[in-house]
């Protein structure tokens, strides 16, 4: 299956240069940009490759993004409803990447990164007044 996708695409690369619309100047003897895909089965790569070209990612990425937008969020918000509607939202988002990832929910682990996040709004929120 795979060499017959090689096989088309390598024959629409050679076709789109005879015809003039690839310019292969620029990337001649340069290295390909590297992928880190080494920890993805082969079996899986194509299907992976075709996922993220597509704009899909997986849980765990989403979740992480997810996270870092409501942690910027936190640092400017003003209104203490919104930020403890947040925070409880953050402590969601925390507990399922943990479950996702298959570590143990465990409270004293978590416990840092709290303070650390209450300690950042408290401090933007000082920096505003």
């Amino acid at each position: 299956m795979l060499q017959a996708i090689r096989l088309i695409a390598e024959r629409k690369i050679t076709e789109a240069i005879r015809k003039g619309l690839l310019d292969i100047q620029e990337w001649r003897n340069r290295p390909l940009p590297m992928t880190n895909d080494n920890l993805i089965p082969e079996e899986l790569r194509m299907a992976h490759m075709i996922l993220k070209n597509a704009g899909y990612l997986p849980p765990e990425i989403e979740t992480k993004k997810e996270i870092q937008q409501i942690e910027d969020l936190l640092a400017t918000c003003e209104d203490e409803r919104t930020r403890v509607k947040q925070i409880k939202k953050l402590n969601y988002l925390v507990l399922k990447l943990n479950a996702m990832k298959g570590d143990a929910v465990n409270i004293e682990n978590q416990e840092e990164y709290y303070r650390q996040v209450v300690e950042r709004i408290s401090v933007n929120r000082h920096k505003a007044e």
